[in-house]
């Protein structure tokens, strides 16, 4: 299965060959939704085998089923590698497939047979989505416990910041007063009225 080309960034692929579609609408549908996210693609592609939406006029049902079929392929290989589904990227391809001939015919009309190679690669593109699929208990799990550690690491810096660094506690009543008994003890009492004037 010889692919056009590798991804630098995490992709995954998935390859038909020798889909039995016309080659000329499979290379018009993979320029539809080459460069796409995975859902407009697969929505269109979805829209398309239904009747629901057309292109230049046609719906090219038998085309875009097959291109479905394959398109799905590819993402159970990107959730088998744990691709992040919100930032994949669809690339697809279509050349033609190896050359077959109807034998009930003799003329050299009508026997070739329709045969059409399709690749289809899901990129991984863009940032990483603040939204995480779930898709098993396990996995929600470990969500809970990634957001449980996110918000206490922000409670104790909201903490840390309502308390300057350069202040001190304040002494209480109790360590207050040892301290001014001590103080009297040794000061001298002022004297009265009564001992200042002279008898």
């Amino acid at each position: 299965m010889p692919y056009t080309f590798s991804p630098e960034q995490k992709h995954a692929k998935a390859y038909g060959s020798n889909l039995r579609i016309s080659r000329k609408s499979a290379v018009l549908l993979c320029r539809a939704i080459s460069r796409k996210p995975l859902t407009r693609a697969k929505r269109l592609l979805g829209d398309l085998r239904d009747g629901k939406r057309n292109l230049k006029g046609k719906y090219y049902t038998k085309t875009a089923g097959e291109m479905l079929l394959l398109l799905d392929s590819c993402e159970k290989n990107a959730e088998s590698i744990e691709l992040d589904a919100g930032r994949l990227m669809v690339h697809a391809s279509a050349h033609q497939g190896a050359i077959m001939r109807r034998r009930r015919r003799k003329g050299a009309f009508g026997s070739r047979m329709k045969n059409t190679n399709v690749e289809i690669i899901l990129i991984e593109k863009g940032k990483e989505s603040k939204i995480k699929v779930v898709r098993s208990k396990e996995d929600l799990e470990k969500v809970v416990k990634e957001v449980a550690t996110k918000v206490a690491k922000e409670r104790k810096a909201a903490e840390e910041k309502k308390e300057p660094a350069g202040t001190t506690e304040k002494p209480t009543k109790e360590e207050t007063k040892p301290a001014a008994e001590a103080a009297g003890k040794t000061g001298k009492e002022k004297p009265t009225e009564e001992e200042k004037t002279p008898r």
